[in-house]
């Protein structure tokens, strides 16, 4: 997997908009931003600033532009994790599993359910599920 460039809150909010609603201008985008929703311009801005980190790309419509993700949601979440156990649980996903059932209280059922579903996404191979533009 590429080292990804680490994300904002507000450039992962804009990620998240792309990513359920797929190829967008920024004027179809802003009714899905959390609130407060931001600008236009600040919008446009943070995702001319995905383009530069290599997340987003576009298609250009004379003046205007169509972005897409090109880093998928999957991707992110992965280079996410990692940098979650590397950074707090010394790269061990027992650890975090363990302090979420502390946290959680979580049963042995749900322990049970949640290792299932931790090897069965292990067991799956990679895909990339960025949309195409």
């Amino acid at each position: 997997m590429q080292q990804l460039p680490e994300l904002t809150r507000a450039e992962e909010q804009v990620m998240q908009v792309l990513w359920r609603r797929g190829p967008s201008f920024v004027k179809d985008m802003l009714p899905d931003m959390p609130a407060p929703t931001p600008a236009y311009n600040t919008v446009s801005t943070i995702v001319r600033i995905l383009e530069q980190k290599g997340y987003v790309g576009h298609e250009a419509f004379g003046r205007t532009h169509r972005y897409h993700a090109l880093v998928g949601q999957d991707e992110y979440r992965r280079f996410s994790l990692r940098k979650l156990l590397g950074g707090y649980f010394g790269g061990s996903f027992s650890r975090l599993v363990s302090f979420f059932a502390k946290e959680e209280n979580l049963d042995a059922q749900q322990l049970d359910e949640l290792l299932r579903y931790a090897q069965q996404d292990l067991d799956k191979p990679a895909d990339d599920d960025a949309k195409p533009a």
